[in-house]
């Protein structure tokens, strides 16, 4: 079973060894390493997981990070962030959910004085013991092996006690699900307490470029279009995974360099939902009614937070055209979008309704 002590070497050992190899650069380097450990509770956000919380999961995160700056006008209307990548490991304490594998890409935020730190994390997962029909049949919150993985860190630090060493306590929120690509997928939350050390390979104080003039964005409105798509599984294992489509647009205003708001609608075309209304209409004896409109319209508004090329779209939607009345009338969408140019981009993005992810989304769009 996994234990402190475990972890407690894994550190140990993993900073150890780096230390010295870094050390003996005649320049000082811009990267740190941290290891933490955390010890939580598996949050019940649905009644499916209840039966699942049972035994406190602990895992530790591993991370590489990179300092900047400020060589780019975004790092410091940030506050100089740290960009990195993390390996984490979740052990449930539990036969049935078993351990979670997680590769991640990170943003660590500062505040007050650098002390402390706000780390956004986004990665793929990987689970040891799946749903199975046969085998495994109690996990309803992973019904795939691969997962779509997330982690929010708030710690505070105290850097370069001793030659690089450092220590760091917070508080940890963990999540893995697979987007109902493929069912069950009730997924995981866990929060928990986390403490941890990390190693500075420059140990003298970063030297920050001067804050540049404000540049002071307020775009007219643009008009944006769009397409997304993917696969997915209904709520009822064994319908298969079929293709959806979203198509839609909206208008945006761009106030500032951070800033966007959003206004617009999207139709959805769902096989899965077609599959599941007629899975629904022969068990419940109505097969011989008028086969119900699986399409659907919604409204919707959002807000998008930019960061570099990248940005973070958050829309609250409501559908408009419902007459499946399938989950809530209201769905949240959180997504990672690219800007190639500033006409053009890419999107990831989860859609679900309360704590029920219905999909991940891949898009396209052009800003006009």
């Amino acid at each position: 079973m996994f234990t402190f002590a475990a972890v407690a070497k894994i550190i140990l050992f993993i900073l150890i060894c780096a230390s010295p190899i870094f050390a003996q650069t005649e320049a000082n380097l811009p990267y740190f390493v941290d290891a933490n450990y955390y010890y939580g509770s598996l949050l019940v956000q649905n009644k499916n997981v209840t039966q699942l919380n049972r035994n406190q999961p602990e895992g530790f995160i591993l991370s590489f990070n990179k300092k900047t700056f400020g060589t780019s006008y975004w790092q410091q209307e940030y506050g100089y962030p740290d960009v990195g990548v993390s390996f984490g490991y979740q052990n449930f304490n539990s036969e049935v959910l078993g351990e979670n594998f997680a590769v991640y890409g990170h943003l660590n935020f500062y505040f007050l004085s650098k002390k402390l730190q706000l780390r956004i994390a986004q990665g793929i997962g990987v689970n040891t013991n799946p749903f199975d029909l046969d085998t495994n049949f109690k996990n309803v919150a992973y019904g795939s092996r691969f997962l779509a993985a997330t982690y929010f860190q708030l710690t505070y630090q105290q850097k370069n006690i001793y030659k690089g060493f450092g220590m760091q306590a917070g508080l940890s929120f963990i999540h893995h699900s697979n987007g109902s690509f493929r069912a069950p997928n009730s997924g995981t939350n866990v929060y928990a307490v986390t403490v941890g050390v990390q190693y500075d390979f420059d140990e003298k104080e970063a030297v920050y470029l001067p804050l540049e003039e404000k540049q002071d964005i307020n775009e007219p409105l643009h008009y944006n279009l769009f397409v997304r798509g993917g696969i997915n599984e209904g709520d009822i294992v064994g319908l298969g995974q079929h293709p959806f489509f979203v198509v839609g647009g909206f208008i945006d205003k761009r106030i500032s360099y951070k800033s966007t708001f959003q206004l617009g609608a999207e139709m959805f075309f769902s096989k899965s939902l077609e599959k599941e209304l007629e899975y629904r209409a022969i068990a419940f004896f109505k097969e011989d009614e008028e086969k119900i409109d699986y399409k659907r319209v919604a409204v919707f508004g959002g807000y998008e937070l930019r960061i570099s090329k990248f940005a973070i779209p958050i829309q609250l939607g409501y559908y408009v055209y419902w007459p499946s009345k399938y989950e809530l009338p209201v769905y949240e969408r959180i997504g990672l979008k690219y800007y190639f140019s500033e006409k053009l981009y890419s999107v990831v993005s989860v859609k679900a309704h309360a704590a029920n992810a219905e999909a991940i989304e891949f898009g396209v769009g052009i800003r006009l």
